[in-house]
């Protein structure tokens, strides 16, 4: 009930309910997006994936955006993010149908596959730079005391909206992959994928150009860009609980990747074999699912929880937890304790996730935001791959290793004390205040003044 009223609070604000169509919309398309690439890059009946070769892939599609993540977050404070939102979904549209073009010759030659990476790394950059974009425009939607409610309500809408994107990719791949050749239903998925990104930019248009911000703008030069990116990271230095929030996701995201990765290994070698394509798909898709409905619950409890024990006090539990879930039912290999750690797991990882949202929107200045926020998913860039370059090196071909996961319960452990010592005496709960509110009025009791 709490959760429903203080939804009520951020729904009242026409822009925010423009801005998350348009993050639905988008994130949609990505979750579909994802089935596709995972359908032609890991599930090919005549290729049996190893970490190597998803470390490569991802490599691949994430470092460019790395490199280049500077550059464009100081874009993001100079020019009109709805702009940005607009072209951004509608490059993707143009790369995605491309994609799907290569996917439909049924050809898997170096120059194809060359092409076909290509507009990977490009199409994915550019995910990186929408989902920055979402977040610096969030706060120009909101009041301020509403951060905590909005980071609630936003990893609820927009990963159910992936779900639903996968859901119907992997429904669609399954039905289409018993009635044409593989590589056209990849192909029918890219189509479909870029028809919902000019959706998306369609509903951007519904925000007037300025209204998402930035406050000040100005001219960009290579001077400019290397001075943001200076000033960014000096600005977070100076305000610690933004700071030592990105450290903290960024660690704990390794760990993350590291188990994500052996999973999909466990689920694609383990438990079927190189030809047994459809039930791989079927299971990773309930995994995806499974783990993407632990984000939505996160979404709906960690405002509450935060609102009555604070930020850091809801992290430190996160990560802890996190480190009890990874050893029991984390590390024992049957799909159904697999399966139920996916979903526990992904409740206290997208609660630190939330709490770190929070905390980079209450303490980052409004002119430092988007590049903020870039750097934030450089940070999960970089854990990402490097997390698929440890398994590579660590875990068997098939993913199965009970000592390494044990380990990884142990780095959430070190991860949540080292979290509990640096942040010893900061108040982190700035942001929160509208949620505090909600549950005051609510366990007010009734009176003359109170309706029930």
């Amino acid at each position: 009930m709490e959760w429903v009223r203080a939804l009520r609070l951020l729904w009242r604000h026409g822009y925010f309910r423009r801005l998350m169509a348009v993050r639905i919309a988008t994130q949609s398309c990505d979750g579909l997006l994802q089935v596709a690439l995972a359908s032609y890059v890991l599930f090919s009946p005549e290729r049996q994936p190893d970490a190597a070769s998803i470390a490569a892939v991802l490599a691949i599609t994430l470092l460019p955006f790395s490199v280049l993540g500077p550059f464009v977050g100081v874009i993001l404070d100079r020019w009109s993010r709805r702009q940005v939102l607009v072209v951004v979904d509608l490059i993707r549209a143009g790369l995605v149908l491309a994609l799907a073009a290569l996917v439909a010759t049924g050809l898997r030659t170096g120059s194809i596959e060359a092409l076909f990476y290509g507009g990977v790394l490009v199409a994915m950059s550019l995910n990186r730079f929408l989902l920055a974009a979402l977040s610096a425009a969030l706060p120009h939607t909101i009041e301020p005391t509403e951060y905590m409610v909005a980071n609630s309500v936003v990893p609820t809408v927009g990963p159910a909206g992936a779900l639903v994107g996968a859901a119907i990719g992997t429904l669609l791949r399954l039905v289409l992959g018993a009635q044409v050749p593989a590589f056209a239903a990849d192909a029918t998925l890219f189509i479909v994928a870029s028809i919902g990104y000019v959706i998306s930019a369609c509903l951007a248009l519904r925000i007037p150009r300025h209204r998402l911000g930035p406050d000040e703008r100005g001219s960009s030069t290579a001077k400019d860009v290397i001075a943001g990116l200076v000033g960014a990271l000096r600005h977070l230095k100076q305000r610690r609980p933004a700071g030592i929030g990105l450290i903290t996701i960024g660690l704990q995201r390794l760990v993350f990747g590291v188990v994500t990765v052996a999973t999909i290994l466990v689920f694609r070698n383990y438990f079927h074999s190189v030809d047994d394509v459809n039930p791989a798909i079927a299971d990773l898709g309930l995994f995806a699912v499974l783990t993407g409905a632990g984000f939505v619950i996160a979404a709906a409890v960690t405002p509450l929880i935060t609102a009555r024990l604070g930020v850091r006090a809801w992290m430190i539990i996160a990560l802890l937890l996190s480190a009890v879930l990874q050893a029991f039912p984390g590390a024992i290999y049957t799909k159904i304790t697999l399966m139920i750690a996916a979903f526990l797991l992904g409740v206290t990882a997208q609660s630190v996730k939330i709490c770190v949202d929070t905390l980079v929107q209450a303490h980052v200045d409004d002119d430092v935001k988007g590049r903020a926020f870039v750097i934030y998913d450089m940070l999960f860039n970089v854990a990402l791959v490097l997390a698929a370059c440890i398994t590579a090196l660590i875990m068997p071909p098939d993913g199965r290793s009970v000592p390494i996961l044990l380990g990884l319960a142990t780095c959430y452990a070190v991860l949540g004390v080292g979290f509990l010592v640096l942040t010893r005496g900061m108040d982190l709960d700035a942001g929160t205040e509208s949620m505090r509110a909600v549950i005051t009025e609510t366990e007010q009791p009734a009176g003359p003044d109170h309706r029930p």
